[in-house]
């Protein structure tokens, strides 16, 4: 068996199955579309169950792919043994009512045994108990005696899930040899050791599950074949664990690097190691993909690894950033197979290193306090971390859950889990109540149990008026055949000039006619299965099924739409010009003159920022740059340099809008001409939606003109108040603000002489304590500065005076201030002390340091009763 590196082998399978007539897909995102039952992409055949439940039509019936794969049921095993991973490549060969058993099993062990070069007579074959058909062909077709084809029961060796299609298996198991075993008499295929590895699992699809236990044949038989390349290469290049792959191990020695540690020096430096080895494995694969680290779905899951990572960095002794550099050698090791992961590069280590800077601004504090916790937990002899402690530490400090877990496991504590759940959804519902979800909206989900055959046809790229025929009505949330004045309707078309709320576009309104019916279309959203659903009211006349109607739609705010959407266009290019090309759409909302555009980037953008690019935007409408759109295959628009939405899922053929050489778009909706038509774009917001991405929203056309006029207004009126013309505007505020700023001045120096005259006279006024001089007065007309100001100058004049300042400022307010000499301090007076006391009998509080104070109270009415225990306070206070 000849040496062979991971990325060696996986092209090898690819290329084995092309050669075997079958399609090479390319990895789908780890963001599974269209698939709500998932977070992640978790198996090679799960971006393809479309094609195998028959929802869609594959590109064609024999497919192979290297699939990224995510699972993290098992993550507080990894690390702790050698066996456990979050992130996998699994290997595929499909066949959708193509080929089935014989072809499968026979490629399978040609591609085992003469591509790879494994042993014949250390690979072991397993089938289902009832699978003669299988067993026949490993026997007869294979040659592999019998007593070497094992027979495992439905717990091993059936694929079924629910109700659908299911069926057998047949496994291939190859001998690692006696050094991997367990050393058991009995050890064979199927031990639980690492001896006997399973590396290649053909499904056979082959019935069909009522969810009763009946089992019929299906027509379509399929074929899904996974085979983990990690595993495989295990197997092939002879090493202990998936870790030891050169692949792999290369991102341990960068990790060893680092930290300037071992692997293999101790068990609990080796768990750090695997554990940061392989969530930088899948963050990398899930920033790449789309995925931005968040409290919850995919994004927490991400950020749940991040900070995983991160801790056991902190474990090792690592105490600054770091796996944003270790991302760049997965990158090196997989960009051949992934290509996003080198174009994306810059994009991935700025996600990873935010989050880690994140991570350590919370973590020590967050360990500081969990220590507090675990330690006064182990003084009250509790072995439990309360439920309200561990949200504490989650909902106050970002500490994940799973690291209190971890932390105070290895501290022999345990935590209410049940508890903590209901305290995070509490949380929350509390939270999502006004939250709505960024991006598409999508597809309507609800069918409205109308035919599923029926389908339309978006006519209204080019055409605004066009004749379609009613397929279905819905009237007064009823299927009908007919719907009448005044009914609120759903109308479904074979065609249609309408476009559908998609893409963050907004659906066009108007109207459908036919004879003297007239309907007023208010909405329009499309279903998964090609309806377009146009909502509206019948105004006049009566609607029938069957009947053809004359849809309209509002021409001038189909164009103010067109224009919000170009400009969006533009806009990302010359944010992209800017900031970098890590900028990539998170969602957006074109509607008439307004865009809202989201997008990837870690900092508030400076106002020069916002300037240039939106002059950028602006130099590209001023240009007059026509836009030409067409569909071309999809490997011709990316050569063009196209841009594809984040995670989004396309077909062969795409729909790309250029405008000359400055922006070039994967996108389906509608467009002007020319980037001219736009008129102008003015940015009037920017800020923060989530960790890591921005929000510009802009208007153009009658909103750019709407803003202008608005803002002249405001400028007109400005200057008629300041009694001065637009042009002269800014010299004539700044001529105002001088003179304020000269009357501030005179006004504080007319204070400064009024509050020494007074100083003069409460001079007077106080009262001999003990050889402290008491002082407590009422002050009217001042300024909380001007009290201040007069009891700094009290105490610099006297150093054995004890004084408190009171004013009202207004009916139910006091403001207090309490000054106290270094001489009377010597002799016991603090002024935090007396205020504190004051300040209680009008109902407020307040206190400070032994030299200066202040108070507020509520209650004016208690105000000179307060001052007239001050003597009595201060006396209490003195040695």
């Amino acid at each position: 068996m000849q040496y062979m590196g991971l990325n060696e082998i996986r092209e090898k399978y690819l290329a084995f199955f092309e050669s075997k007539e079958h399609l090479r897909l390319p990895s789908f995102s780890l963001i599974p579309q269209g698939d709500k039952s998932l977070l992640l992409i978790n198996s090679g055949m799960a971006p393809l169950k479309p094609y195998f439940t028959g929802e869609q039509t594959p590109p064609r019936r024999r497919v192979t792919t290297c699939q990224k794969c995510i699972r993290t049921g098992d993550i507080e095993n990894v690390g702790k043994t050698a066996r456990h991973g979050t992130f996998f490549e699994m290997l595929g060969n499909f066949s959708f009512g193509d080929y089935f058993k014989k072809e499968a099993i026979a490629w399978s062990w040609e591609f085992l045994t003469e591509v790879m070069g494994l042993d014949p007579n250390r690979l072991y074959p397993s089938i289902y108990l009832d699978d003669e058909e299988a067993f026949e062909i490993w026997n007869k077709d294979i040659g592999i005696a019998p007593e070497r084809i094992f027979r495992f029961g439905k717990e091993d060796n059936f694929w079924e899930h629910g109700s659908g299609p299911c069926g057998p298996c047949s496994e291939i198991y190859y001998d690692r040899g006696e050094k991997y075993g367990c050393g058991k008499p009995g050890c064979t295929v199927g031990c639980d050791c690492d001896r006997y590895m399973e590396v290649w699992n053909n499904v056979f699809s082959q019935f069909n599950n009522d969810g009763k236990g009946n089992y019929t044949e299906l027509v379509q038989k399929n074929i899904d074949t996974g085979m983990g390349l990690e595993r495989l290469a295990v197997v092939v290049q002879d090493v202990e664990s998936l870790f030891d792959v050169d692949t792999v191990r290369n991102i341990t020695k960068h990790v060893t690097k680092i930290s300037g540690k071992t692997y293999g020096e101790s068990y609990k430096t080796d768990v750090s190691l695997r554990v940061i080895t392989d969530h930088i494995r899948s963050t990398t694969m899930m920033v790449c993909d789309g995925v931005m680290p968040s409290n919850e779905g995919r994004g927490y899951v991400l950020r749940r690894l991040l900070r995983r990572a991160a801790r056991h960095g902190k474990l090792l002794g690592i105490d600054r950033p770091f796996l944003y550099e270790v991302c760049d050698t997965v990158i090196k090791e997989s960009g051949g197979a992934y290509p996003a992961l080198v174009e994306k590069q810059e994009y991935i280590r700025k996600v990873i290193r935010v989050e880690e800077e994140r991570f350590d601004a919370t973590i020590d504090n967050g360990l500081k306090i969990l220590n507090d916790m675990i330690e006064e937990a182990k003084q009250n002899g509790v072995t439990e971390l309360s439920s309200e402690n561990a949200f504490k530490l989650y909902d106050t400090y970002g500490f994940p859950i799973d690291l209190t877990l971890e932390i105070i496991e290895e501290q022999g504590l345990t935590t209410d889990l049940d508890g903590f759940n209901a305290l995070m959804q509490q949380q929350k519902e509390t939270a999502r109540a006004d939250r709505k979800r960024m991006g598409d909206v999508g597809w309507a989900s609800d069918d409205l149990g109308l035919d599923k055959s029926i389908q339309t046809e978006f006519v209204g790229y080019d055409n605004l008026e066009t004749e379609g025929k009613v397929l279905a009505l819905i009237a007064e949330d009823e299927v009908s055949g007919s719907a009448s004045a005044g009914n609120k309707v759903i109308v479904v078309l074979d065609q249609t000039s309408f476009y559908a709320e998609s893409g963050g576009q907004v659906p066009d309104y108007g109207t459908m006619t036919c004879g003297d019916c007239t309907i007023r279309v208010t909405n329009v959203q499309k279903t998964a299965d090609k309806k377009f659903l146009h909502y509206g009211v019948v105004e006049s006349g009566t609607l029938n099924v069957g009947d053809t109607v004359v849809c309209h739609v509002d021409a001038v705010r189909r164009e103010s739409i067109c224009r919000s959407h170009t400009a969006t266009h533009l806009l990302q290019k010359a944010l992209r010009m800017v900031l970098g090309t890590h900028v990539e759409q998170a969602g957006s909302y074109t509607d008439a003159d307004h865009v809202r555009f989201d997008f990837t980037h870690f900092a508030a953008l400076t106002d020069e920022e916002i300037a240039k690019a939106e002059q950028l935007a602006n130099n590209a409408i001023l240009a007059g740059i026509p836009v030409k759109v067409q569909e071309m295959p999809i490997d011709e628009a990316k050569k063009l340099g196209a841009m594809a939405l984040f995670g989004e899922k396309y077909g062969d053929v795409v729909r790309v809008v250029q405008a000359g050489d400055f922006s070039i778009e994967f996108c389906g909706g509608t467009h002007l001409d020319n980037t001219a038509k736009v008129g102008l774009l003015k940015v009037v917001s920017e800020s923060s939606v989530a960790a890591g991405v921005r929000r510009i929203e802009a208007v153009t056309g009658q909103g750019f003109l709407d803003l202008f006029q608005k803002r002249q207004a405001m400028v007109d009126e400005a200057a008629s108040i300041l009694k001065t013309n637009p042009n002269e505007l800014l010299s004539r505020a700044e001529q105002i603000l001088a003179e304020m700023k000269e009357n501030t001045k005179n006004i504080d120096k007319l204070n400064d002489k009024i509050a020494n005259m007074q100083l003069v006279s409460m001079l007077n006024m106080t009262n001999d304590i003990n050889g402290v001089d008491v002082l407590a007065v009422a002050l009217d007309d001042v300024t909380p500065d001007i009290m201040r100001s007069m009891g700094d100058a009290l105490r610099e004049k006297k150093p054995n005076i004890a004084a408190v300042l009171a004013t009202v400022p207004s009916p139910d307010k006091i403001l207090f201030n309490c000054v106290v000499g270094k001489e009377a301090v010597k002799k016991g007076a603090h002024a935090g002390k007396i205020i504190r006391e004051v300040a209680k009998m009008t109902g407020g509080g307040g206190g400070g340091r032994p030299d200066s104070a202040s108070a507020g109270g509520k209650n004016p009415a208690k105000l000179e009763e307060a001052l007239e225990a001050v003597n009595n306070i201060v006396a209490g206070l003195l040695k």
